[in-house]
């Protein structure tokens, strides 16, 4: 089903056919179709799930996914998800939150669920300690096989939850971990600390979360056990709580070894801050950008008034100013775009990128030539023929020439200066661009109308 279908179905009349809809629809595809959804039919969508099909659907939504979801629910209705979710992922989910609906949030759950959460959040940001699980198998090191398999057949864990079986002291110090194939197969009446490797790796709750992503990719192990900086064993992490961070790590990798990871990555933060940052970081930076659009005003209206005589001579020239004003600045609106998108999906090489701003140049000067042309002729059937001006034909093609030549060289160019400067092209490049168009372009256009059309200015 497409997200447009399921929207239609929950705009009818009677929700009786939408609730068995939505509850008959496979869990990954109705995650999906939630995702694409205007967040009020979202919420409705969810209200009609039954209580443990919408747990499951709410696992497979990402992090902020689910913070948005939760912050248009009733208090109520959103513990609830909160409560049956894994300690890591209440906590993920905790972290999209704002604080004020966190509090609300963690008040609201059972005093187990709240000391879980609690005990998580103390430990730093990124470390192994806030992405681990304190849910976990252990058994004490004189157990026998038999009895570390009655431990399991009895554990409430999911199966993804019961792939390694943890061994540990009367102290809880840790000593190693058994895969539960290698317990199957044992005499049931051997100890499973003659089970253990040679080698038990742990990572330290302190330490980073990609340090733990890389012992569970080296090991090729379901789960590792997370120590204290004493040894002891606190929680476990599991190969599905870090394949995120896998695959960011290598995405990462790719991007810097082409050039623009750290371009990539400050993008994105800048992007963040934008649009879910406080609202007076936006106001402040847009404004300060838009200050340089403001003062190119004045300096558009200084060549203005400098070609103020020709003006009056050649009153058909006011006709055009429009004109080549907004056709440079689309120009220049759509290079930066196709910049951005580019950069974004790792298409432009920061490192090597005269020839993709030579290709710019190319393709704004045909686009250039191609409407310079078109308009410089309409310019001389509407005002030039019947006002005696033929020339404003000419000086209209030139002009558009230029600055759509201009604006592409601008609008490709000044985003990567930018980055490179270390600013924030997104709301940055535009008033430059508009600035610096406006001012040369009209330059050059009354120039021309001087020049070609001879009058003094």
């Amino acid at each position: 089903m497409s997200p447009n279908a399921l929207q239609d179905i929950l705009q009818e009349p009677s929700f009786g056919s939408a609730k068995e809809t939505v509850n008959n629809l496979p869990v990954v595809e109705l995650a999906h179709c939630l995702s694409d959804i205007d967040y009020r039919k979202r919420v409705l969508a969810f209200r009609l799930l039954e209580k443990e099909r919408a747990i499951e659907v709410f696992e497979h939504l990402h992090p902020d996914q689910q913070a948005d979801l939760v912050q248009d629910m009733e208090n109520p209705e959103a513990i609830q998800l909160l409560a049956a979710m894994d300690p890591d992922d209440r906590v993920q989910l905790i972290e999209e939150l704002p604080a004020k609906i966190t509090k609300r949030l963690i008040a609201g759950l059972d005093p187990e669920a709240r000391e879980s959460v609690n005990t998580l959040l103390n430990y730093p940001e990124r470390s192994a300690g806030r992405i681990m699980s304190p849910r976990y198998i252990a058994v004490r090191s004189h157990a026998t096989a038999e009895e570390a398999l009655d431990i399991v057949r009895s554990s409430p864990l999911r199966d993804d939850e019961s792939g390694m079986v943890f061994i540990i002291d009367g102290q809880r110090f840790y000593r190693g971990a058994v895969r539960l194939v290698s317990l199957v197969r044992a005499d049931p009446n051997s100890l499973v600390e003659s089970l253990l490797p040679e080698m038990n790796p742990a990572v330290g709750a302190k330490d980073g979360e990609l340090k733990a992503a890389q012992l569970l990719k080296d090991e090729d192990v379901p789960a590792v056990a997370v120590v204290d900086s004493e040894g002891r064993m606190v929680g476990a992490i599991t190969f599905d709580d870090v394949i995120d961070l896998i695959e960011e790590e290598a995405q990462e990798a790719a991007l810097s070894q082409a050039g623009v990871g750290d371009l990539i990555s400050r993008d994105k933060i800048w992007s963040q801050r934008l649009v879910k940052g406080p609202a007076w970081y936006a106001i402040r930076l847009r404004i300060l950008f838009l200050v340089v659009t403001l003062i190119g005003g004045f300096l558009v209206g200084g060549v203005i008034e400098r070609f103020e005589d020709v003006l009056e001579s050649v009153v058909v020239a006011a006709v055009f100013i429009p004109l080549v004003m907004d056709m440079g600045g689309n120009v220049g609106t759509q290079s930066t775009t196709v910049f951005a998108r580019g950069l974004a999906w790792n298409q432009i090489d920061t490192k090597n990128f005269l020839p993709y701003l030579f290709r710019e140049i190319r393709i704004g000067a045909m686009m250039g030539l191609i409407l310079g042309v078109a308009a410089g002729f309409i310019a001389y059937l509407w005002q030039g023929a019947p006002n005696d001006e033929p020339m404003i034909g000419v000086v209209v093609g030139i002009s558009l020439w230029c600055v759509i030549t201009l604006g592409a060289i601008l609008g490709s160019s000044l985003p990567w200066v930018m980055l490179k400067l270390g600013f924030d092209h997104a709301p940055g490049a535009d008033p430059f661009i508009t600035t610096i168009k406006d001012f040369v372009g009209l330059w050059i256009y009354f120039s021309l109308v001087a020049w070609l059309i001879g009058v003094a200015a």
